[in-house]
C-alpha cells in the first residue's frame, strides 16, 4: 500500500513538474537572463513614481504591493518576456514590467544617518546628511565611496550602511 502511494506521488510529480509555466523556471535561473542576455542577478532602480508589483509576469496576476518611490534600488533576479522579477532591500520579490525599471543606479540609506562629503575622506566637509530610507543616485563607486546626488546635493557617500551595491562592486 505505501509503495503504491509512493509510486502514484512520484508519477504525479514527474507529470506536473514539466508543466510548470516558463516564468517559474525563469525565476530559478541565474547567470544570464534568457531575454536580455544580461547578468542575473543585477541591480537597477524604479523608473517611475508608482509601480505595481505582481505575483506573476503579466497583467492577469494580482498586485501584491505598489512601489511609490522613484529611483528606489532593486535587484533583478529573473526575466520572462517583458517582465522582470525584482527583489527589494527587505528581500520581498515580485514581477514588474521592464519599462518600469531603469539601469540607473541608486542606493538606499539603511544606517541611522549617512553623510555626503565634498571629497572621499571622513575628514572632508559635510555637504548633506541623509536619514534612513532616503535614496541617492549613484554615478560611480570605488571600494569605499560612491559619488552620489540626493535632493540636489552632490558629493561622496561611504558605502557602509547603504543598500544597492554588491560587495566589492565598483563602477564609473
Amino acid at each position: 500500500m505505501i509503495r503504491s502511494l509512493f509510486l502514484i506521488a512520484l508519477a504525479a510529480f514527474l507529470l506536473v513538474g514539466p508543466m510548470r509555466p516558463g516564468w517559474a523556471q525563469a525565476a530559478q535561473s541565474g547567470g544570464e537572463g534568457r531575454v536580455t542576455g544580461l547578468t542575473l542577478p543585477r541591480l537597477a532602480s524604479i523608473r517611475v513614481d508608482e509601480v505595481n508589483v505582481r505575483t506573476g509576469p503579466g497583467l492577469r496576476y494580482p498586485v501584491i504591493w505598489i512601489f511609490q518611490r522613484r529611483h528606489m534600488p532593486v535587484e533583478i533576479v529573473a526575466e520572462y518576456e517583458n517582465w522582470r522579477r525584482i527583489r527589494d532591500w527587505e528581500g520581498s520579490e515580485g514581477w514588474v514590467h521592464h519599462s518600469m525599471l531603469s539601469a540607473d543606479r541608486s542606493v538606499l540609506v539603511l544606517s541611522e544617518t549617512a553623510t555626503i562629503r565634498k571629497d572621499r575622506a571622513d575628514t572632508a566637509a559635510a555637504v548633506a546628511r541623509l536619514a534612513p530610507g532616503m535614496v541617492a543616485s549613484a554615478t560611480a563607486c570605488d571600494a569605499e565611496w560612491c559619488r552620489v546626488t540626493a535632493n540636489g546635493y552632490r558629493g561622496w557617500l561611504r558605502r557602509q550602511g547603504i543598500w544597492g551595491l554588491y560587495p566589492g562592486e565598483t563602477f564609473e
